[in-house]
C-alpha cells in the first residue's frame, strides 16, 4: 500500500499525468482531458469550466502488487490550504516540472516542503514532445534550483517532436558518483575495494537513499503520449516506500479532507497510521466532540469500495460524523500534523450578497465552505451585518464567487482586498478588578499581566495564582477567554507573540436559600469570567501597548537584463527593498499589499518575460499611522458600550 502525491506548479501536467497512470494501470478506459473536462480527478463543475485542480481528489490503482492510492493537488499558490493537509498523509510524492518552463515558483516552494517533511520524492519531468524541451539543462536546473541531489534515471530521444522517448538507463551510469555524496560506506567501497561495486549493490542504495529522501530519482516523459509513463510506474514500485503501520496497534489516523454527499451529509477523508476502525465504531475528537462511523469506503485497486473496516495505511472515506473537522486527530497523534507547513493567508475581503435577504444564506454557506477549507477564516460582524473571509489571492476569490454562484445559487460581490496585519504588545501592562468592588459588576475577580512574547509563540497563557485557588472549569473558562478577546487588539488585529499570566483570582462559592434553590446573585458563574476577563485584558493591554506589523513577503525577480533600470523605480514607489541584484534578477523583500500591483505592472515593464516568485517571509512594523480593523466583538476598550451590550446596563 502506498499514499502517493501528485504535486507541481499550476499547468505543468498533474492532472493529465494522473490520468495517464490510471490508463497504464488499467484503471481506467481512456484518458481524460483537462480541456474538454473528462478527466476523473477534477470533478467539480468549476475545475472542468477553469481546466484547472481547486480541491485535492483521491483516487486508487495497482503497480503489481502495490495499491497506489494517488491523490493529485491543486497547482495554484491560492488553494496551497489544499496541498498542506494532502501532505501528513502521503508515504511518497511525485512532483513535475515542465521540460519547457522548467522550475517555477511553486515548484521551489513545495519542494522545501517535502524536504522539510522527509517525505520521499521522485521527479517527473513532463512535456517532453512540447517544442523548447530539454534535458541536460533540466536536470542543472533541477538540482540548483531545488538544492537536492537529482539522479537521473534515463536519456531522452526526440526531444521537442511528438515521437519524443524516454530510455532507462541499464547500468551503472552516474549512480556511484551521486550516491556516494551520502554514503561514507559507499565512498570507503569504491576508494579501497579492488572488486568493482555491482549494479545490484548500486540500486540497493538508490531505494535506501530514495526512501531517506537524500536521493531524488528524476525521470522524463509526456503525459500527452505516455512516453516514460511505464517508466515512472516501475519507479514508484520499486524505489518508493510503503505505507507503515500495525492494523492490530491504537487507533491513530488524521482527517485531511471533508466534503458534503448528495443528502448534505458530511463525508470524512481520513488516513490511518495504526489500528483499525470499524462501523459502528465510536470516535472521539478535541473539545468532547465524538461521533459514531455509520458507513466506510475503502479505496482500494482503481474503485472506493464499501467495507466493514479501514486498517492502517490506507485512506478511506466515514460517514456519520457529524461534528468532525479537517485537521482532526483520531486516536493518538500521527506522523504529523496536517497544518502549519505553509504561510496562513495574508489577505481578507468583504463578501457582500447582492441582495439583503440573502445574508443568512450566505453565511451558511461560507460555513459550509470553511468546513471544507478551515483557512478561509471566517469573520462574522453582527454590528455591521457583514462577512469577511481570508484568501491566498484573487484567484480564490474568484473560486468562492463562482461556487457560491454554482453551488447555493447566491450571487455575490466583494470588497477590495485588504492585508491581514497582527498586532504585538511592546510593553508590560497590569489590570484587575476584584469581587464585590466597584465599578465591577460581576461576581469575579480577574487579574491579569500581559507582556511581550517570543516571535512566532502565539499566545502563552500562565498562571500566577495557585492552581487550587479557583475551580478548573473557571480557569479554563478564563483562558478560552483571553485568547478568544486576542483576535482583535487595540487597533482591532490579532495579537499575537505575547505572554498572558493570571495574577489575581477569586470567586463566590455556590450558595442556595433555605429552600435550597441556587441564588445566582450570590454565586460566581462561568458567565461572570467569561464577561469580566475581556474588560480586565484590554486594559492591561492598554498600558502595555500594541504595534501593528504588516506580512512582508520575499520575492525573487527574473527579468531581461536591459529591462532592470525601469523596474527598480517601481519597486521603491512599492516599498520594495531589494537585497541581492545581479544581471537579470533581482531579491528582495516588498510588503504584501503590494505584491498584486507588482504582479499587475510587471509584464509591461519586462517586454512580458519578467518572472516572479513570491512567498511569506516575516512581519515588520507598519511606517505611519497604525492601520485601523472595524471590530466585531462588543468593544471592551468602550467600557460603557461592552456592558450594554453584555448586561444591558451600564
Amino acid at each position: 500500500m502506498l499514499n502517493l502525491g501528485i504535486l507541481a506548479h499550476v499547468d505543468a501536467g498533474k492532472t493529465s499525468l494522473t490520468e495517464r497512470l490510471l490508463y497504464a494501470a488499467g484503471a481506467i478506459d481512456e484518458v481524460g482531458s483537462v480541456d474538454d473536462g473528462s478527466t476523473q480527478t477534477d470533478s467539480l463543475a468549476l475545475e472542468r469550466q477553469r481546466g484547472i485542480t481547486i480541491k485535492s481528489a483521491v483516487v486508487s490503482f495497482a503497480i503489481g502488487d502495490t495499491t497506489v492510492n494517488l491523490i493529485d493537488t491543486p497547482g495554484h499558490p491560492d488553494f496551497i490550504a489544499e496541498v498542506e493537509r494532502v501532505l501528513s498523509v502521503l508515504d511518497g510524492a511525485v512532483l513535475v516540472v515542465s521540460a519547457v518552463e522548467g522550475v517555477q515558483a511553486q515548484t521551489r516552494v513545495l519542494m522545501r516542503t517535502l524536504r522539510r517533511l522527509g517525505i520521499p520524492t521522485l521527479v517527473f519531468v513532463n512535456k517532453i514532445d512540447r517544442r523548447g524541451a530539454r534535458y541536460d539543462g533540466m536536470l542543472h536546473e533541477i538540482s540548483e534550483k531545488l538544492s537536492i541531489t537529482a539522479v537521473a534515471m534515463g536519456s531522452t530521444a526526440g526531444l521537442g517532436t511528438g515521437a519524443a522517448s524516454f530510455t532507462p538507463f541499464d547500468g551503472e551510469a552516474n549512480l556511484l558518483d551521486v550516491l556516494a555524496e551520502h554514503s561514507d560506506a559507499l565512498l570507503a567501497a569504491y576508494v579501497h575495494d579492488v572488486e568493482p561495486i555491482s549494479y545490484t549493490r548500486l540500486r540497493a542504495e538508490l531505494v535506501a537513499q530514495t526512501g531517506q529522501a537524500l536521493a531524488h530519482p528524476v525521470f522524463f516523459g509526456s503525459a500527452i503520449t505516455g512516453a516514460g509513463v511505464d517508466e515512472l510506474m516501475a519507479g514508484i514500485e520499486e524505489l518508493l516506500p510503503a505505507a507503515q503501520g500495525d492494523p492490530c496497534g491504537p487507533v491513530s489516523g488524521t482527517v485531511f479532507k471533508v466534503e458534503r454527499g448528495d443528502a448534505g451529509e458530511k463525508i470524512a477523508y481520513v488516513r490511518m497510521f495504526s489500528g483499525t476502525i470499524r462501523t459502528r465504531d465510536r470516535l472521539r475528537f478535541e473539545d468532547g466532540r465524538e461521533g459514531k462511523v455509520t458507513a466506510i469506503s475503502v479505496f482500494d485497486k482503481g474503485t472506493a469500495v464499501r467495507g466493514p473496516e479501514v486498517a492502517a495505511g490506507r485512506i478511506a472515506r466515514l460517514w456519520g460524523l457529524a461534528d468532525v473537522r479537517i485537521g482532526d486527530a483520531i486516536g493518538l497523534p500521527g506522523k504529523g500534523e496536517p497544518q502549519g507547513h505553509f504561510a496562513p493567508p495574508t489577505l481578507e475581503t468583504v463578501v457582500l450578497p447582492r441582495h439583503p435577504t440573502d445574508r443568512g444564506a450566505l453565511h451558511l454557506a461560507l460555513a459550509q465552505l470553511a468546513e471544507q477549507d478551515p483557512l478561509i477564516g471566517l469573520r462574522q460582524d453582527d454590528l455591521r451585518q457583514e462577512v469577511s473571509v481570508s484568501l491566498y489571492g484573487e484567484v480564490q476569490k474568484e473560486v468562492i464567487q463562482a461556487t457560491l454562484m454554482n453551488d447555493f445559487g447566491l450571487v455575490v460581490a466583494f470588497r477590495e482586498t485588504t492585508t491581514i496585519c497582527v498586532e504585538r504588545p511592546i510593553g508590560s501592562g497590569e489590570a484587575f478588578e476584584l469581587i464585590g468592588k466597584d465599578p465591577n459588576p460581576f461576581l469575579a475577580t480577574v487579574g491579569l499581566r500581559v507582556e511581550p512574547g517570543p516571535a512566532g509563540d502565539g499566545v502563552d497563557f500562565r498562571l500566577g495564582v495557585e492552581l487550587g485557588s479557583l475551580p478548573y472549569s473557571f480557569m479554563k473558562t478564563i483562558e478560552e477567554t483571553v485568547r478568544e478577546t486576542l483576535r482583535q487588539g487595540l487597533h482591532g488585529w490579532q495579537v499575537e507573540d505575547c505572554v498572558v499570566t493570571l495574577t489575581h483570582s477569586g470567586y463566590w462559592a455556590r450558595q442556595s436559600h433555605s429552600g435550597g434553590v441556587f441564588d445566582k446573585s450570590m454565586s460566581s458563574t462561568a458567565g461572570d469570567f467569561r464577561n469580566l476577563t475581556p474588560l480586565v485584558l484590554m486594559s492591561a493591554l492598554k498600558r502595555a501597548g500594541t504595534r501593528v506589523f504588516e506580512p512582508l513577503h520575499r520575492f525573487r525577480l527574473e527579468l531581461p537584463s536591459d529591462t532592470l533600470g525601469p523596474v527598480l523605480p517601481v519597486l521603491a514607489g512599492l516599498g520594495a527593498v531589494p537585497l541581492t541584484r545581479a544581471p537579470g534578477l533581482v531579491e528582495g523583500e516588498i510588503p504584501a499589499a503590494r505584491v498584486h500591483e507588482l504582479e499587475r505592472q510587471l509584464p509591461g515593464l519586462s517586454r512580458g518575460e519578467g518572472v516572479l516568485e513570491c512567498e511569506f517571509h516575516r512581519y515588520q512594523p507598519v511606517r505611519g499611522p497604525a492601520p485601523e480593523r472595524p471590530r466585531t466583538d462588543h468593544n471592551p476598550l468602550n467600557r460603557k458600550e461592552y456592558l450594554l451590550h453584555v448586561v444591558r446596563r451600564v
